[in-house]
């Protein structure tokens, strides 16, 4: 009778002189002395075994493997989470994978419903747009999600977010004490959460501050990026003498850079320019980009630890925490270099 062939356990077992239990234990996580999980280690490293990511994951439960959701892989402030996330999440044994949503709610609620397949263990999320149907499907989810962002005050979910109208505050008051009047705002849109906060911020500030608040000082750009952005500014300059323009974030702030430039303005002794986010961006535009920090690094880190909080614990309080915002003064306020 032919001899039943081993399975690779059992080679591996056999290789390492263990049993072959002890051998699962190792390569499934399980608790292991330093010695055994180097001979079975070794060994399968030896015979070129690797466990199979699917049947480990029905066994366990587990993948190893947290989403992070964003609208712009290319956004300096998403490339500032995703290294943050990263960092966090692999020193508690998970790899990260990104996903480029966009800003549509729709792609988003599909990826909640295939992750809910077992594709991952946890879900961080930043959605641009919160509509009825994302918050369901959020809700229903048996994914632990953390959404970083604002939320309504009756969803139960863990988020973090940042104080985008102190922010914004924050640059209107830097500007009011250079003694600038006509403060106008580059915005994204509107229909997006940070486009709204932002919105309500700054007509909120120029309010306290007694500032004009004429329509033809507000613009909208189709999306928070810098081409739509040099567009927005153009606009603006065609149809307003501002003294000070702040933009949405960085991006936008860059393209008025830009744009004051192509128009032989100077900045900041003709206009002052303010940012948001405080990117890398900020730091590298010429002149230097004053910019109010969100704490995008802070908000990232903060939401990975709530994430594998509630894997771990999925009975914990729900959190919500709020990031507050810092000024940072650069070239085109008047700033230093």
């Amino acid at each position: 009778m032919a001899e039943t062939p081993k399975s690779n356990l059992q080679l591996v077992a056999a290789k390492a002189g263990v049993s072959v239990s002890s051998v699962s234990r190792v390569l499934n996580g399980g608790s292991a002395s330093p010695e055994l999980a180097r001979k079975v280690r070794e060994a399968a490293a030896e015979l070129g075994y690797v466990p199979h990511a699917s049947a480990r994951t029905m066994r366990t439960g587990r993948t190893d493997q947290i989403t992070l959701a964003v609208a712009d892989v290319g956004n300096p402030v998403y490339v500032q989470m995703m290294r943050t996330v990263t960092g966090i999440v692999a020193k508690a044994g998970y790899r990260l994978v990104v996903s480029s949503t966009g800003s549509d709610p729709q792609a988003q609620i599909d990826l909640v419903t295939s992750l809910n397949r077992g594709y991952a263990d946890g879900l961080l999320m930043s959605p641009l747009r919160i509509t009825e149907d994302l918050i369901e499907a959020m809700r229903s989810s048996r994914l632990p999600i953390v959404v970083i962002g604002t939320l309504p005050a009756d969803v139960a979910l863990d988020n973090v977010r940042a104080d985008s109208a102190t922010g914004i505050g924050l640059a209107v008051e830097h500007l009011v004490a250079q003694g600038r009047r006509r403060i106008a705002l580059v915005n994204g849109p509107v229909d997006t959460v940070p486009g709204s906060a932002r919105l309500a911020g700054y007509l909120a500030a120029v309010e306290r501050f007694g500032l004009a608040t004429s329509s033809e000082l507000q613009v909208t750009a189709t999306a928070f990026t810098y081409r739509a952005g040099r567009k927005a500014t153009a606009a603006l300059l065609g149809q307003a003498s501002p003294d000070a323009i702040i933009g949405a974030n960085d991006l936008l702030a860059v393209a008025a850079l830009k744009e004051l430039a192509a128009a032989g303005t100077r900045v900041p002794e003709d206009v002052a320019v303010v940012g948001m986010d405080d990117t890398d961006a900020a730091e590298l535009a010429t002149p230097s980009l004053t910019s109010v920090d969100l704490g995008s690094a802070k908000r990232a880190k903060a939401a990975a630890k709530l994430l594998i909080r509630r894997i771990q614990e999925p009975g914990a309080p729900v959190s919500r925490i709020v990031i507050p915002p810092a000024l940072s003064v650069r070239e085109s306020t008047g700033g230093p270099a």
